[in-house]
Order: C-alpha cells, then structure tokens, then sequence
C-alpha cells in the first residue's frame, strides 16, 4: 500500500534527464480560482500542476487535481499527519539521487519546465502525507486488519501451514543534527555518520565507538518482524547482512543508519497474523481505495469557483 503511493506519485519520467528548452515565461498574477473548505487554490497552482503534467507526458486537469490534493492534504492534517520541510527536502534530494542527476540540474528542469521546485516539492509533501493517511484508513477502516483468529483460519484453508516471516533484531544510530544548524553541518556530520557505519561490526560495540562522539544517538529497536519494517528503510534492511549496517540516510533528526544485530525465521501466531495483513495490503487495489476516499472527501467539501 504505502509503497504504491509513493512510487506512483514519484512516476516522473526518469528521464528527467531530458533536454528542456529554456523558455521565458511571461509575467502573470496569480488570482484565486477555487476556494476548497477555505482553502485557496491559484490560477499559479493550477498552471504549474498542468506544467507537471506535461512534464510527465500524462494526461489531466489540473484543476480538479489540485482540488484532490488541497482535499488530501486537509484531511491528513486532520487526521494528525505532519511532513516535515526536512522530510520534503530529503526526499526532493532521493528523487534527484535516484535519477543521477546533482540538485542543480534538478532545479532546473523544475524551473524551465514551468513546475518550478517549489510546487513539486509541495506534491511530494502531498503524497508523504496522503500515503500515510490512506495507510491508516486501510488498516482501520477497509478490512486492512488481520486478527490473529483471521490468520488461524486463512491457515486451515492453507492446509494448516503457517507462513513464515524474518525477525530482525535492530539498533539505529542517529547522528544528530539540529534544524537550525542543518545547513552549515549536515554534509559534516554525513561523514562522521559513514566512518562510524564502515566501522560498524555488530551491535555489542556501537555504544562504545559512539562515546567519544558529540550528539549521537543509538537506540537498540528489539525485534521487528519483515511486514512490519517501516516502508522508507525496509528494501535497505532486507539487503544488509547480520552484524552490518544500511547505508547512511539524511532525515529530519539527521543522519542515520540501522545495524543488523540479528535476524532469524519465524513461524508463530503474530507472524502468520504480519504476514497475513501484509498479503491482503498487496492484493487490495490502492488505487480504486484512493479515489473512493477522496470521493467521499469531495462530498463532505465545500467547493467554490470564483
């Protein structure tokens, strides 16, 4: 679920290593065109989600679409769903990374395409929270939730076999790095993070490496089972073997890696219970779940056209 929302909003062409003509745009104010639950949404918006748009080579309108993502976006704050600017800016940075292509160019394709950074960076902070938000309607509201009486019976029509799921025994390291130094010390503190991760060989001396470190965190996370891998470090942790660690990550408390201490399979109630409820998130149709709520989010709202 949270890994189809996320990929299908990242679906820009990876080859935003195309070429784009620098063009001049013209100067134009930007007025109000639709007011959502009071909520304003801009001629701008509108022209830079239809920019988006084309960027992508997908068809839409754009209008309607920001209607979606002021709807979206109103209903996570709702429901207690805050994305940091760090959050933003770290994925903004991924995006880039993972198309191999430096910040600057990045930037510039947003800028001559008529995206600007700005509003992308708006859609990504849209798609972070309205991932989470639909997360938790799933799992509460749309027979996400698998009980444990559910997966003794799915294994009786299995034949009575109970499927298996890895137990991770986890530790994270977090190199602190405080918001209002972010930009003078996060490229310091990366590297501080990446010496201490290639040295890392187990999690019995991590403590002990960290304590002539200023402002490092090691938190022991117990077990963890596979399904229930946060989503943003669960490719990274499946790849890594035991006593190693991740690849170090930048987030909103900094820069951070996870040791694997241990790991084992497992074959008990609350794992068939896991690995069920993952199953049935895979099978369900995210996206038909997506318009559904956001079809019952346009009902409720008040919409106005100026």
């Amino acid at each position: 679920m949270r890994k189809y929302l996320f990929s299908a909003g990242f679906a820009l062409l990876v080859a935003a290593s195309i070429s784009v003509t620098a063009v001049v745009r013209p100067a134009f104010a930007a007025e109000i065109k639709y007011v959502v639950n009071n909520m304003p949404i801009t001629t701008g918006d509108i022209a830079h989600r239809a920019a988006f748009f084309k960027l992508q080579h997908k068809k839409g309108d754009a209008a309607q679409e920001m209607i979606d993502q002021t709807l979206r976006l109103a209903e996570a704050k709702r429901l207690g769903i805050h994305i940091t600017d760090q959050q933003v800016d770290a994925a903004y940075q991924r995006f880039a990374s993972g198309n191999k292509m430096p910040l600057a160019k990045l930037d510039a394709i947003m800028a001559q395409s008529g995206v600007t950074k700005e509003h992308f960076k708006e859609f990504i902070r849209a798609q972070m929270a309205w991932n989470q938000a639909l997360s938790s309607r799933y799992r509460s509201g749309e027979g996400g939730s698998v009980t444990e009486q559910d997966a003794v019976r799915r294994m009786l029509d299995k034949g009575g076999a109970k499927p298996t799921a890895t137990e991770y025994m986890l530790q994270q390291v977090i190199f602190v790095v405080p918001a209002s130094e972010r930009a003078g010390t996060l490229a310091k503190r990366k590297r501080e993070a990446d010496a201490m991760r290639a040295r890392f060989s187990g999690c019995n001396t991590t403590r002990e490496f960290a304590k002539g470190l200023i402002d490092v965190t090691v938190r022991d996370l117990g077990r963890v089972l596979a399904p229930q891998l946060p989503s943003d470090w669960a490719e990274q942790i499946k790849a890594t073997k035991v006593g190693a660690a991740t690849p170090t990550r930048e987030t909103e408390r900094g820069v951070e890696f996870i040791g694997i201490c241990s790991s084992r399979e497992v074959s008990d109630d609350k794992a068939a219970q896991m690995v069920f409820q993952a199953e049935g998130s895979n099978d369900k149709d995210a996206d038909e779940l997506s318009k559904k709520y956001v079809a019952e989010l346009r009902q409720k709202a008040k919409i106005v056209e100026r």
